[in-house]
C-alpha cells in the first residue's frame, strides 16, 4: 500500500510517499481503508519530536511508528477476532494508527460509525480537534448560558470547534483571529470577533468567565488580566517555549500558581475517549457542529499540507484525501 513514511525526526522534507506492507489488525483492532485523514498540530509534534521531552513516549531516536497521521475516516476492510461492533463495509471515523496511508489499524474503541450526512473529509476533521475542544469546554471550563467565553486562535482546528460548542452551550463568545478569518469565526457563532493584528485582547477591560487559549503564546499574567476573578483558563497544546519543554513551561507555572488564587488554570492534554467520539458523531449528525475545512490535499502532497500547517493560520482544518 501507499503511505507517508518518516524515518527520523525533522522537517516535512523527510515525509516520503512509499510502498509498504498493509497492516494486519490485532484481535481488538479494525483495519480501515482510509478515505481521508485530518492534519493537526499533533502531526507536527510527531514529525519533529518536539518538545524533546515527548520523545520518551514518541520514540527516543526516531518515531516508533514511521507512518504519519492520527485522524482518519474510511471503510472497514477487516476486523480482529474479538471485534463485534463493526463489519467490513462499515463507514467509520476516529483515531487511526498512521492514517496518512491507504490502510490503517485502529482500536475498535477509537472508532465510531460515520453519520451518512457527513462526508469522509468532514469526518476526518473531527476526532483530535473536536475532542480537544469538547474536553476544553468540560468540567470547570463548561460555560453556563450567558457566560462570557474568549477563544484565542478561534479560526484554527480546535478553535473553530470551541466557538461552535461554546455558542451551543449558550455562552457569549468572543473569538480572536487574524484579519482574513473574521467572517469565518463570526459565522461559527462568535458574537464578537477581535483581529489580533490590531487589538491586544489582554489589554482590554473585558473579563471572561472562560478563556480557551489555542495559540499558546501569550504570557500567563497577561491572560489573567482579562480572566474573571473566579474564571477558568484552559491552555490547549504546548506551542512555543523551549526546545525541551515547549509551551509546557507556561503550563507548569500555571499549575503551581492555581491552588493559591481564585482563578482556575487547566493544562489540557486531550485524550482519545470513545464517549467523546460518540458525542461528536451525534452533534455532527444533528447539524450542531460542522467542521470548517480550509482545503484538501492528495496523499502525495501530504508534506505540503504539513508545511501549510507550520506556516500557521489555516481556516479550520486541513485534510488529506486518499
Amino acid at each position: 500500500m501507499k503511505a507517508i513514511v518518516q524515518d527520523s525526526y525533522g522537517t516535512a522534507d523527510l515525509l516520503e510517499l512509499r510502498e509498504i506492507g498493509r497492516p494486519v489488525p490485532r484481535d481488538d483492532e479494525v483495519l480501515v481503508e482510509v478515505r481521508a485523514a485530518g492534519v493537526d498540530p499533533s502531526v507536527w509534534h510527531l514529525m519533529t519530536g518536539r518538545p524533546l521531552v515527548a520523545r520518551v513516549v514518541l520514540g527516543v531516536r526516531r518515531p516508533k511508528n514511521p507512518v504519519r497521521g492520527w485522524d482518519g475516516a474510511g471503510r472497514v476492510e477487516a476486523v480482529g477476532a474479538k471485534v463485534t461492533e463493526f463489519k467490513p463495509g462499515d463507514e467509520v471515523f476516529g483515531n487511526c494508527d498512521g492514517s496518512f496511508a491507504e490502510f490503517a489499524r485502529a482500536k475498535a474503541r477509537r472508532l465510531v460509525l460515520k453519520p451518512p450526512n457527513v462526508t469522509f473529509e468532514q469526518a476526518a476533521a473531527l476526532p483530535v480537534s473536536g475532542m480537544t475542544a469538547l474536553q476544553a469546554l468540560s468540567g470547570k471550563g463548561r460555560p453556563k448560558p450567558g457566560d462570557q467565553v474568549l477563544v484565542i486562535g478561534a479560526s484554527g482546528g480546535v478553535g473553530t470547534f470551541a466557538v461552535q460548542l461554546a455558542a451551543m452551550y449558550g455562552a457569549v463568545v468572543t473569538g480572536v483571529c487574524g484579519p482574513t478569518n473574521t467572517d469565518l469565526v463570526r459565522s461559527l457563532g462568535s458574537a464578537h470577533v477581535l483581529d489580533y493584528t490590531h487589538e491586544d485582547v489582554t489589554a482590554g477591560s473585558g473579563r471572561y468567565d472562560v478563556i480557551v487559549d489555542c495559540a499558546g503564546l501569550r504570557p500567563l499574567p497577561h491572560l489573567r488580566r482579562v480572566l474573571a476573578p473566579h474564571g477558568t483558563l484552559v491552555m490547549v497544546g504546548g506551542e512555543g517555549g523551549s526546545a525541551f519543554f515547549g509551551g509546557m513551561s507556561r503550563e507548569i507555572r500555571a499549575s503551581l500558581l492555581s491552588p493559591f488564587v481564585g482563578q482556575n488554570f487547566r493544562n489540557l492534554v486531550s485524550l482519545p475517549r470513545h464517549e467523546d467520539l460518540l458525542t461528536l458523531k451525534d452533534l455532527a449528525e444533528n447539524g450542531k457542529i460542522t467542521p470548517a475545512i480550509d482545503r484538501t490535499y492528495p496523499l502525495d502532497e501530504a508534506a505540503d499540507a504539513v508545511r501549510h500547517l507550520e506556516k500557521g493560520h489555516p481556516r479550520g482544518k486541513l485534510v488529506i484525501t486518499i
